[in-house]
């Protein structure tokens, strides 16, 4: 089977795929990730095809050549907002994923103000004191899981940092909140049943909603360096500014993006550190030749082992594993007719995990990145786990900043391990998880 080419059009081919089981169609495999971290359709219809998800036609662009084309989005033909508005925009609606065209420009130009090397290096204090706090409650040895005390700890980073303020009560409640949000994109029910996904979800944006309009006054009245004051202040280059409900939206938007990205990372190169011990200590060296307990703006370069470390990890686990757009008008796809109002799935994942790119791909080989070798150049969009194009992750270093910041306090304060024939259980029915919450031995040093 195949999308309709339309006789109006011969230059293009129809996208070829299947419907999969009546009814249900793919629907199954989409939330359990099944499509995301298996190369199967890749194989068998090549980069792009088309399936059937919650009774919706969507094409699935695979490969770097297809997700390329569909991130870059030279044609203006994919929207972001519109993809993503199906699976989460009741959730996080208006942030600026799903912005497009000139509002997402505009609003994007203005955000930046946030991002700017000296507003980094001004979140670097608050973050480490919040790292230094949050482990200083680790226990001295034994077991922990690692996924559940690190999203604490990204949590009072992200509150730390984007508020200004720590949450002395309600942050569980807040944590919970964005669980449920994120969660609620892959609901099989997708309306509010009470008890159900959608419904909790509905529930933790209105939580969030009701946390941060509060704060909104006095973070317009102060001068205060955290995230929430800077976007209250910032301005577009014709004086633009954000309205109050445009930053909570961002506000809610970042800080899921910011906790749950984080949170996975962080726990995939603790896992892949402490099933490779040699790469751990490496690490270890790199960060107490710093000489400092607390990492500085201009240390994070001089971490070049864990920087490999992260890429590497990012690319065998992908914090966001896909992406979603839809056509806003008639568009070709490698050489495919797509018509408008389809929306297309886009496999960030599969890319990393293509033995056509990278050799040995379920291997742990974080020298893979390093100046000598360089795997990820040999296609431009052979590694892209914040995206690509315009709505590429605005939030990319501030990301890397938190998670060496975090690493490095780990690293010299502790040796972690797990089992030696111990593999990491991950479930991908949102964003990927250890559905164990990834159990190691901790040594404090």
């Amino acid at each position: 089977m195949a999308i309709d080419s339309r006789e109006s059009d011969h230059r293009a081919a129809a996208v070829p795929g299947d419907g999969g089981l009546p009814l249900l169609g793919y629907t199954a495999q989409f939330i359990s990730g099944k499509l995301t971290t298996s190369r199967e359709r890749y194989d068998r219809y090549g980069p792009v095809s088309w399936i059937r998800v919650f009774g919706l036609k969507v094409v699935t662009a695979q490969g770097p050549d297809a997700c390329g084309e569909v991130l870059q989005n030279r044609s203006h033909a994919f929207g972001s907002g519109a993809g993503w508005s199906f699976l989460i925009g009741p959730f996080f609606r208006r942030g600026l994923m799903l912005l497009d065209f000139e509002e997402h420009h505009l609003h994007r130009r203005i955000m930046q103000q946030a991002f700017t090397s000296d507003r980094l290096a001004g979140y670097l204090e608050p973050m480490n004191t919040a790292i230094a706090d949050g482990m200083a409650r680790w226990p001295a040895g034994g077991e922990i899981r690692v996924y559940p005390t690190v999203k604490q700890l990204t949590l009072d980073v992200a509150t730390r940092t984007f508020m200004g303020a720590q949450l002395d009560v309600g942050a569980d409640r807040l944590n919970t909140a964005l669980v449920d949000c994120v969660r609620a994109g892959t609901a099989a029910v997708r309306f509010p049943v009470p008890g159900l996904r959608w419904a909790r979800g509905l529930a933790g944006r209105t939580a969030l909603e009701r946390f941060l309009y509060p704060h909104l006054p006095a973070k317009r009245a102060g001068d205060a360096q955290d995230l929430f004051s800077a976007l209250c202040h910032a301005r577009g280059e014709g004086g633009e500014q954000f309205t109050d409900h445009d930053i909570v939206n961002h506000m809610i938007f970042l800080l899921m993006a910011a906790h749950d990205t984080s949170t996975i990372t962080l726990t995939s190169m603790a896992y892949y550190l402490a099933k490779h011990p040699e790469w751990q200590e490496r690490c270890r060296a790199e960060s107490r030749a710093v000489g400092t307990p607390t990492l500085g703006y201009d240390d994070i370069d001089k971490l070049v082992s864990l920087d490999l470390v992260m890429k590497e990890s990012m690319r065998l686990i992908t914090p966001v594993p896909g992406v979603m757009r839809k056509t806003v008008r008639d568009t070709e796809l490698m050489g495919h007719f797509v018509p408008a109002d389809t929306y297309v799935s886009v496999n960030l994942y599969g890319v990393h995990h293509l033995e056509e790119y990278w050799p040995d791909p379920e291997r742990f080989d974080p020298g893979r990145f390093a100046h000598d070798r360089r795997e990820d150049k040999v296609h431009r969009n052979a590694w892209m786990p914040f995206g690509n194009g315009v709505h590429k992750c605005i939030g990319l270093h501030f990301a890397g900043m938190e998670i060496k910041a975090a690493m490095h306090q780990l690293l010299l304060g502790y040796r972690w391990s797990v089992p030696a024939d111990y593999q990491i259980p991950l479930d991908w029915s949102s964003l990927p998880r250890p559905k164990d919450g990834l159990p190691v031995q901790l040594e404090q040093l």
